[in-house]
Parts: structure tokens; sequence; C-alpha cells
């Protein structure tokens, strides 16, 4: 299921940022008494109960505001309404009800969009609560009185967001075609490599960076196969977001990565890899995504020679060395250039994201690995791995029952995921370990 995406919108200095840190479970948004100290929106996935969804920071809204800055988060704020599943409409028992807060009320009513109403810095229930009753006047159910700063009732405002969450039984869950996400700097070809697999223009295609500005789905089938094509926004280093439009395409494209199995990074081979792909394939590869790294508009570099292909893959596994699974291809949308090799590599990464190891011939694997290279050990005590056992895939997931966790070094659990991957291959998707201590085991 799509993860739901829920935006606090509000006035500026009524605690947004005091909300989403406490929310987020970490000091993310600057907070200040300054109005107007949040410019850009933040995200974050936040966990309540049996959900987890993304919660966005906005900046303040001043409906009639000449002030650049203000008209801008007006603008910012526009846009989360527009892009979120849930909002939350925060305001100030203290202040109390502004006209402020009524225009803002008026907006979120255009929008259609769920709202739920929250009263914040309500520190002391027996003393404010009649004042809280003054928020009804704004027409958007009732108010659900709060204190971010002091966390108090949180739980009850999280119940009423999630309530407006779809249940977890959907059309897409049940669908078992190959969701993939193409994923990429703006104008790399993204839309261009979808309209190639699909015979027609689906997706618009501009030489203006951008202007795929959401996630839109395109199913596409292939030999009989059907396959949900996620074309996304191009993220932008930050420093280079400047249309305030931009931000919302990064968290479209992380809630694209979300839904699919499959992550498609699109390199311009004519620029290279660089340290922005790194920051995006680190989205698909923290998620446990399969991923395919296609290089496109081949064709369109200059003074190929036999050994090009081969100094811009030992670029792209030194930029992505946290990623050497990824499966690699060289492709031209605009030529055709080994497009139809994209199915099948998808086919193969899928296959591999639900393979299933016997436990038996996994913990042969391990104790051979062991066997060939000892364990690390630390003050005269050696690791022991009693047992291996793979608990889930997508992305696959193996469970490693040791004596003490702190003796698994990172180099040595690499060595043998290695060991794995030479047995079963795993191409084109992560492997996850989990380390489990069993105390007096013989």
């Amino acid at each position: 299921m799509s993860r739901q995406v829920v935006a606090v919108v509000g006035r500026p200095n009524v605690g947004k940022s005091t909300l989403f840190n406490a929310l987020a479970g970490s000091r993310i948004a600057i907070v200040e008494d300054t109005p107007g100290v949040t410019r850009d929106r933040i995200y974050a996935d936040v966990e309540w109960l049996s959900y987890t969804f993304t919660l966005v920071d906005t900046g303040g809204i001043e409906p009639d505001s000449s002030d650049i800055i203000l008209s801008q988060m007006r603008e910012q704020a526009q846009i989360a309404i527009d892009t979120a599943d849930v909002v939350i409409f925060l305001t100030d028992v203290r202040q109390g009800l502004t006209d402020s807060d009524s225009k803002v009320a008026q907006m979120l009513r255009k929008s259609g969009k769920p709202v739920v109403l929250v009263v914040n810095k309500v520190d002391d229930f027996e003393k404010y609560m009649p004042d809280v009753y003054e928020f009804y006047n704004l027409g958007l159910g009732d108010p659900i009185p709060i204190s971010a700063k002091s966390k108090l009732a949180l739980g009850d405002m999280l119940d009423a967001v999630t309530a407006y969450f779809p249940e977890d039984s959907t059309e897409e869950e049940d669908d078992d075609s190959p969701r993939i996400a193409v994923v990429g700097k703006p104008n790399v070809g993204k839309s261009s490599i979808i309209n190639k697999l699909c015979g027609e223009n689906r997706v618009i295609v501009s030489d203006v960076a951008g202007t795929t500005r959401d996630a839109i789905d395109t199913v596409i089938s292939h030999h009989g196969d059907e396959y949900v094509f996620i074309d996304t926004a191009g993220i932008r280093r930050k420093n280079k977001i400047k249309k305030e439009i931009e931000h919302y395409m990064i968290i479209r494209a992380v809630t694209a990565v979300e839904r699919a199995n499959v992550v498609v990074l699109v390199i311009d081979a004519t620029e290279g890899v660089t340290e922005q792909d790194a920051k995006i394939a680190g989205i698909a590869h923290e998620r446990g995504k399969g991923m395919i790294i296609a290089v496109n508009k081949w064709d369109a570099v200059p003074d190929k020679t036999d050994k090009t292909i081969y100094k811009v893959t030992e670029d792209i596994k030194r930029t992505l060395s946290f990623m050497p699974y990824a499966r690699l291809l060289f492709i031209s949308a605009k030529t055709g250039q080994r497009m139809e090799k994209l199915f099948s590599t998808i086919d193969a990464v899928t296959q591999n994201q639900n393979l299933r190891v016997a436990t038996g011939v996994l913990n042969e694997i391990i104790m051979e690995a062991v066997a060939m290279q000892q364990p690390p050990q630390d003050k005269g005590k050696r690791l022991r791995i009693y047992y291996a056992t793979q608990v889930a895939v997508g992305p696959p997931t193996f469970v490693l029952f040791v004596n003490e966790k702190k003796l698994m070094h990172f180099s040595y659990q690499r060595y043998l995921e290695n060991r794995i991957r030479d047995t079963f291959g795993f191409d084109g998707t992560p492997l996850r370990f989990i380390i489990r201590e069993r105390k007096g085991e013989k």
C-alpha cells in the first residue's frame, strides 16, 4: 500500500515544528519563537501503532501577507495541502481564533482533503478547555487539544489522523504485477524511457528540468506480463531547489520508492555518475528495494571506444560502492538501444528479491565460510555463529544467532554476505541481516 502523506499546516508560530519534532522523535526542524523560521518543508517517517506514514512540516500560512518570504511559504503550504492525503491544521489556544485561522480553514475546505483540527499549547486542560471550544467556529469538526511541547494527547490526534487512512487490503497489494519506480535527477530521460517502453507518449517529455511534478503510474504489457512503472519527479540537490514545488517532488519520489518492488536509477551517460545519484540510490538501498542502474543517452556519448564502457562501469561502482549488487544497463531511450533487456532484468531482480534459501543449505554455506575464515575475536573471546535462517523476502532477510552481537564486525558480516551471494546470486537485491544473541549455547 502507498505510504500516506500527512502535512502539518497553520499560521506561523503555532508550534508546527515542535509538533513535527515530537512525532518524528528527534529535533529535525528548527524551533524558534520568531515567526517564519521554518521556510522549507522537512519530512520524516513516523510510526503509530500499525501505521507508518510520511509527515511533512511546512512554513506558516499568512493568507493576506505581501511579504515575499511569507507569500512563498503560503505557496509551499498550498502545495502541501494539494499533495497530502491528510492535513493536520494546527492552531494556538493562547493566541485564540484569528482571522488568519478562518482564511486557512477556508483554503482547507476548498481542497476537499481530510482535515484534523488541532489546538496546540493546551498545557493545562482544565484551564484552557473553554478556549478550545472557540475553534468549533472554524467548521472543521471537533478540535483536538494537545501540547506538542509537553507531548500531551498526541495519541488522540494520531488516532484521528490514521482514521482517514485506507484499509491495509487494497487492490495494489493484491496485484502481483511488479512495480518499478523510475528515479533520478531532472532531465536524465525518465519519462522518455517509459514512453519508449509503452510505445506512446504517456508521460510529458520536455527539455525543461522538473516537468514531471508527481509520481505517475503507467501499466505496460510485455509478452503477456504486466508491469507498473512509476515515473517520479527529478530530485535536485537542496541548494538547487528554487521552485517551491520541487520540494514536493522529493517527497513523492520517496513515496514512489516505498510503493515499488524494483527501482531503476537513471543516470545521464553524458554527465556520468554523481554524488547526487548516490544519494538517490541510497533512498532505495535503505528501503531494501531491488536496484537497476540504467545509464541512459548512451548513444550521445562522444568518441566511444571499447574501453569507455569499462571506465563508466568503474566510476559507477566506485561512487555507488554501498550497492555492488545493483544490475547495470547501458541504454538509449531515444534509439531504443537495449531497452528490451530492461524487462528481462526487472524479471531477474524481482525473482532474486523473492528467492528463499532452505535453512539446511544456508547453514552449510555459513559453516563452510566460518571454516575458511575464522570469525573475529575481542579480548580473547571469539564470535560463534550457532544457527542461521531466512525469515523474509523483499529483500531477503536472514537471522544469525551468535554468542555476542558486538563481536559481529561489519567486515565479517560483509564476508558472509559475499559467500551467500557467491552461492545463490541475489543479483540486483540487497540482503538484510539481523544478529541475535543466544547465551549459554553449546
